[in-house]
């Protein structure tokens, strides 16, 4: 009977571990048939067919055609948008970003006159890569006008206007949002803004808060609007501030103060910016997730007095299985943590005087349990190194999440409870159970006091200590306390740590496979009032070890390169016109036999050949190069339009013209050019109060210009008299295997364009002649 019981405990873990899972996405894909007033996921992927049908970043006639769709898809629903465009330029020590986005706008009139709701995603795809850009935005995109039609089919006004802004530039540094915020006399009506991301293809989507002050009455916001399926937990933002990942939420908050939302799914991030973030590969129950905030929010917002938004208090939310939602206020985290402390030493002391604890053996627990913990973390820290070194394919896709991590993420989650079983089954008894569990309660609550001092977003951690100190008090009080009861006091801690398990290595790259496992274990000893009193927990060791080996089998099994599973890597064509030599160039540093076929099987250190690899994301250089012949492409006119001195300055305006399909021109000079003046397309350059931007600069980079269609560059500088300046220009287009003056053999559909950095990339350098 005895391990019938404990059997059934092991599957309702089972069950309840599965269920914190299952209970975070809409189960129903809405389709055609629905009512016409209620959000429609395959209406939505209707519009997005045609978004997302090929790549359209800036400087693209797709990008063009895309924002033409979109302003007609707004006037059928009887909304009359515009479009705002003006050029940004963001400055960075010497350095400055140009770009001229083209936002698009629409606003539906409420009855009231208070603040409006803004709704907001971006419609660029990310350069570089041919990405798509099916998730990332356009599930943003269609979900805004989807929900937009199905709350004016309604035809019952709101109370407050609705802003729609989809802007542009999104991705080349989310200069359309700065433009609306700084530019445009609708972002001062704004109380509350809901912005749509996405940063992978697929999974539950994460609502973020973005506030400059206390998050309580958005919280409190969020709770009354009844989200159905909330994904959200203060933690979350919490890890999202440290991630150099900013949104165009970010640009409101700072430069607007504008509170409000966003919500972004992050699994199957391997699409993220790639040419395989396709209409295909979205998952829809993403889509419905989207739609599944969209619709309460708006509706609840609409019609809400927004002068209430802001708050100085601030709550620690999060959702769990079967409670969906709660929040607190921060204050109360502390007095938590305190008051935890005093019952674990009153249950101590009670455990004590009953015989039930014993000194010596709550230390043996104390090192059992720090023992698994550096154990699991360690081991699977070194597994994961000795897996890099086998698959060095992975290297060029890292930190990216991989094509078979979730099969790495099962392996882990299995050998680390094969560890930790193994360890507890070797060196405990079941009648060891109740000093056992007082290590985690113990390790936990300093968990919590370092949560409450540094990270309050996770300081919900502290609930599941509470379910733990009630199981200890069952285990103290009764010698045989019952094992399905103890169960359910530790479903609290399922549901709220489980999730994190997998989220770690989704969100933040499979290197943090290893945080993982420290995780687990720590769920572990939160479990130990039930796992504890398991006879044979030998069986579970070996069980979850076989478990483990399999899953590594066949993560191996789907490590090679398929057409659903491509290999990533790069390619560029770097011609530099002074020295009359082009050169192939890699960021690979293992290279597969596509890239091979230009670079060769004995490539040498690009270093030798270029000195610079402009543009990543990650600052990553080019690792080969080859010499390879010139082409004579178009040549950029170069027109000096002024030369003038004005008292002991030079003056001199510079016009440069591609005359072939330019994306992205960069200037680069000397660092230690006394610039007086700088001046692009009519926006100045302002140096700070110490006027060091212009004197101490910390690259030789000046400028990095986007190019829309049609434009140029024409940029004024002044120095003092007597200094020349020499200028470097960079020209970059993302069109290597379609453009007409080249022959480029097409990538192998087992393989493809490398993100975050500039790839299929023609880039030109060559010196202005200005003398």
């Amino acid at each position: 009977m005895k391990r019938i019981i404990h059997f059934i405990s092991l599957l309702l873990i089972i069950t309840l571990t599965f269920l914190s899972f299952y209970s975070l996405l809409p189960k129903k894909i809405s389709d055609l048939n629905t009512e016409k007033t209620s959000f429609s996921t395959e209406r939505a992927m209707k519009q997005l067919e045609v978004i997302a049908k090929e790549p359209h970043f800036v400087g693209t006639k797709a990008h063009t055609e895309v924002r033409n769709y979109i302003l007609n898809e707004l006037q059928k629903l009887g909304i009359e948008p515009q479009v705002q465009e003006g050029y940004t330029f963001e400055q960075w020590g010497g350095y400055g970003s140009l770009v001229k986005p083209k936002n698009i706008l629409a606003r539906i009139r409420g009855t009231g006159s208070g603040k409006a709701v803004l709704l907001m995603s971006h419609y660029d795809s990310a350069p570089h890569s041919s990405s798509y850009g099916a998730s990332d935005a356009g599930s943003g995109v269609v979900a805004i006008l989807e929900g937009i039609r199905a709350f004016l089919a309604k035809e019952i006004p709101p109370v407050n206007d609705i802003i729609i802004c989809f802007t542009d530039s999104e991705e080349l540094g989310l200069n359309g949002a700065r433009l609306f915020v700084n530019e445009h006399p609708w972002a001062k009506d704004i109380g509350i803004a809901l912005n749509f991301e996405a940063r992978g293809s697929g999974g539950p989507s994460n609502m973020i808060v973005e506030t400059n002050n206390g998050n309580s009455n958005l919280i409190k916001g969020f709770k009354e609007a009844d989200v159905p399926y909330p994904v959200a937990t203060s933690l979350m933002y919490s890890i999202y501030k440290m991630l150099p990942n900013d949104t165009d939420s970010t640009v409101l908050r700072e430069d607007g103060d504008i509170d409000g939302f966003f919500f972004a799914f992050i699994d199957d991030h391997f699409d993220y910016h790639t040419s395989n973030d396709v209409i295909e590969n979205l998952d829809k129950n993403s889509l419905e997730h989207q739609g599944s905030y969209l619709m309460p929010l708006l509706n609840y917002y609409a019609n809400s007095d927004l002068s209430k938004v802001k708050s100085n208090e601030d709550y620690v939310y999060f959702d769990a299985a079967v409670v969906n939602f709660m929040a607190y206020p921060f204050s109360w985290i502390w007095p938590m943590v305190f008051c935890a402390f005093i019952l674990f030493i009153t249950l101590i002391i009670y455990g004590l005087k009953k015989e039930r604890l014993h000194i010596k053996s709550i230390f043996k627990g104390l090192l059992i349990f720090l023992v698994s913990i550096f154990i699991s973390g360690g081991l699977l820290y070194l597994l994961w190194e000795i897996i890099k070194l086998i698959y060095p394919s992975y290297l060029n896709m890292l930190p990216v999440f991989l094509y078979n991590g979730h099969w790495y993420i099962i392996a882990f989650v299995m050998l680390t409870l094969s560890l930790v079983f193994s360890l507890y089954q070797k060196y405990t008894t079941p009648e060891d159970t109740p000093n056992l569990l007082v290590a985690p309660l113990f390790v936990w609550l300093l968990i919590n006091v370092i949560v409450a001092s540094k990270l309050q977003g996770a300081a919900f951690f502290i609930i599941p200590v509470y379910f733990g100190l009630l199981g200890l008090f069952m285990i103290l009080n009764q010698e045989s306390p019952s094992k399905i009861l103890l169960t359910f006091i530790c479903a609290p801690a399922i549901f709220l740590i489980a999730p994190l398990i997998q989220f770690f290595p989704i969100g933040l790259g499979p290197n943090m496979l290893y945080v993982s496992s420290i995780f687990l274990t720590l769920l572990f000893g939160l479990l130990i009032p039930v796992f504890g009193y398991y006879e044979n927990k030998k069986i579970i060791g070996v069980s979850t070890l076989s478990l483990g080996l399999l899953f590594l089998v066949i993560a191996h099994l789907n490590s090679d390169a398929t057409p659903d599973s491509q290999n990533q890597n790069s390619l560029i064509y770097y011609y530099n016109m002074d020295h009359g030599k082009a050169y192939w160039a890699t960021y690979d540093k293992s290279m597969d036999n596509w890239t091979k076929s230009f670079l060769g099987e004995q490539p040498e250190e690009a270093s030798k050949y270029i000195g610079n690899a402009a543009g990543s994301k990650y600052n990553t250089p080019y690792s080969y190069a080859k010499e390879t012949d010139t082409i004579d492409f178009p040549e950029t006119v170069i027109q000096i339009k002024k030369d003038t001195v004005i008292g002991n300055l030079h003056y001199r305006t510079i016009n440069i013209s591609p005359k072939r399909n330019v994306h992205q021109l960069r200037l680069y000079t000397d660092r230690n050019i006394d610039f007086r003046h700088l001046e692009y397309n009519g926006i100045i350059f302002k140096p700070d109060s110490t006027e060091t931007l212009y004197k101490k600069r910390r690259s030789k980079g000046i400028l990095n210009y986007f190019i829309g269609e049609g434009e140029s560059l024409e940029f004024t500088y002044a120095v003092p008299n007597g200094t020349e300046p020499i200028f470097t220009l960079k020209e970059f287009s993302y069109e290597l295997l379609n453009n007409p003056y080249m022959s480029v053999s097409p990538r192998p559909d087992t393989s493809m364009p490398r993100p975050f950095i500039p790839n299929d990339a023609i880039i030109i350098e060559r010196t202005l002649s200005l003398y």
